[in-house]
């Protein structure tokens, strides 16, 4: 992949993508879920660069949409004893070890009754799975399939130091105006556990992102960027912003597995055909050429909340391995070094900010003069004509054929099979010399 290699802004892009990892391997540690204080740090980390960044609640127990807010978890410590006193699945080992959202308990019980509490991936015997019960009260630990087998009979000793209280889910936001008060929305989730480009590669986009966008002095639309726990709080903005962002939102993203660098994808929004999905398709065709396209069918992530029938803001998503598809999705293994790297993440950012390139250049053009215009009088055509001459123009040709005041820039790249920001160097010269206006 040569994307970063052939940037003019190359050496910026990689340091982004240090800084990113970097603010990765800072938010590793964590200990995130739905609601509680890990997911509260989160943010406070994720925002600190961010001016104007804000945190929002949703009181335990109250309805967003067709949800209710769950109580807070809070863990303070979760192991096992083995019968010969060693611990096991220490969750200071690895967080991952907890199920989470688990009740206390601290319980000695045979091998047999502890298995009932136990979860493993018996075809990815090294990893430790992650799982989850936020909406069910049970507990549970999670191994790697080879320890679970090799554990001996005897008594052991389950403990999970832990409580659920009634506080609230929190979400952050930061909104960026530009001259228009169109919106585009890029959401992302903080709130798994230890992985690294399922979870933490979405958030630290979305900071490097935002943090590009803010020393833009001219913006042309207005950017809201959201940091929320996965599903119920996309629910929650949309209890908040749901009318807001469906009357202002031009379009929507989400930002999740971005950080690796085996392959590009994209899921469409669940209309498949909304600007969004357009001028998605038309930057990775152009910017990645080959990336693997999904089915509406494959979603699984926060745009099932947002496209969702009566709210309607549609949303879709640029990736590089979608979730799901590689095998350390929902794992231990889902690592930083291993799956995600600087840059694959540097990649990401410099696709992301080609998009939003593209979506603030996008206008429709409108000839203003009659006819095919005298281009060589106006310097922008070459005066001598000989095979070839016009090849240098073509794409400036091009533009003046289709700009009819009714087709935008991106439905002329499209007709022509040419990037968009082709075109920009001639919209420039052909507006300046009042041959079009945007």
């Amino acid at each position: 992949m040569a994307l970063i290699d052939e940037h003019p802004d190359r050496a910026s892009l990689e340091a982004a993508g240090a800084r990113m990892l970097a603010l990765l391997e800072r938010l590793w540690p964590i200990h995130r879920s739905l609601a509680g204080p890990g997911f509260r740090d989160t943010l406070t980390i994720l925002g600190s660069s961010l001016d104007g960044f804000a945190m929002s609640q949703a009181a335990s127990g109250s309805r967003v949409l067709d949800w209710v807010v769950p109580d807070e978890w809070h863990l303070r410590s979760a192991f096992i004893e083995a019968p010969d006193g060693r611990r096991l699945c220490d969750v200071a080992d690895n967080t991952l070890h907890v199920v989470g959202y688990s009740t206390a308990v601290d319980a000695r019980l045979s091998l047999a009754e502890l298995q009932r509490h136990l979860y493993s991936l018996p075809d990815q015997p090294d990893a430790i799975p992650y799982v989850t019960s936020y909406y069910e009260r049970k507990w549970g630990f999670c191994l790697s399939h080879r320890q679970r087998e090799s554990l001996a009979e005897g008594t052991y000793r389950a403990r999970i130091d832990a409580t659920h209280v009634a506080g609230s889910l929190d979400w952050g936001q930061l909104v960026l105006p530009g001259r228009s008060a169109d919106e585009i929305l890029f959401s992302t989730y903080c709130c798994h556990p230890a992985m690294a480009n399922n979870e933490l590669s979405g958030p630290v986009l979305a900071v490097a992102l935002a943090e590009w966008l803010a020393t833009r002095p001219d913006r042309r639309f207005t950017y809201r960027f959201v940091f929320v726990p996965e599903m119920i709080g996309s629910a929650a903005v949309l209890e908040a912003h749901r009318e807001h962002l469906r009357d202002r939102g031009r379009a929507a993203f989400n930002l999740t597995c971005v950080g690796d660098e085996r392959a590009w994808s994209f899921l469409p929004s669940r209309l498949g055909d909304s600007y969004a999905d357009r001028i998605a398709r038309h930057v990775l065709r152009h910017a990645v050429g080959r990336y693997e396209s999904y089915a509406w069918r494959d979603r699984g992530s926060d745009e099932s909340m947002y496209c969702a029938p009566g709210i309607d803001i549609p949303m879709v998503s640029i990736m590089r391995s979608k979730y799901g598809t590689y095998p350390e999705y929902h794992t231990s293994l889902d690592v930083p070094g291993r799956v995600v790297t600087a840059r694959g993440l540097a990649e990401s950012l410099c696709v992301h900010r080609t998009l939003v390139e593209a979506l603030e250049h996008d206008c429709t053009p409108r000839a203003l003069v009659l006819g095919e215009p005298q281009l060589g009088r106006r310097g922008l055509y070459p005066q001598t004509s000989i095979k070839g001459s016009t090849a240098p123009v073509k794409d400036m040709l091009d533009l003046i054929s289709h700009a009819d005041g009714r087709t935008s820039l991106l439905d002329i790249a499209d007709r022509c099979d040419r990037p968009l920001w082709a075109f920009l160097p001639h919209l420039d010269a052909l507006v300046a010399a009042g041959v079009l206006e945007r």
